[in-house]
């Protein structure tokens, strides 16, 4: 497992790499949680998906951890409904 959290606005983004199960390869994981709202110290989960591209079989860890921040990123600038608290 490989992990990488970053900000993007009131957005936290936690991505995971994690090694495929029964094969070869690394599946991309994500949790997008939104901290303006929410009572201090205290965040907000916005989005989870364990299995981003429907469990897509990434050759490295760093290309599934790209996917997956990419994908948040894409999210957050959308401002998709999936966001919705």
């Amino acid at each position: 497992m490989r992990f990488h959290e970053t900000h993007e606005g009131d957005y936290r983004i936690y991505a995971g790499a994690l090694e495929a199960p029964r094969g070869a390869g690394w599946t991309a994981a994500l949790v997008v949680d939104r901290e303006g709202d929410a009572p201090r110290g205290q965040r907000r989960e916005a989005f989870r998906d364990d299995s981003l591209a429907c469990g897509y079989r990434w050759r490295t860890p760093d290309e599934a951890l790209r996917y997956a921040v990419g994908r948040a990123r894409e999210l957050i600038r959308s401002r998709s409904p999936q966001l919705a608290c």
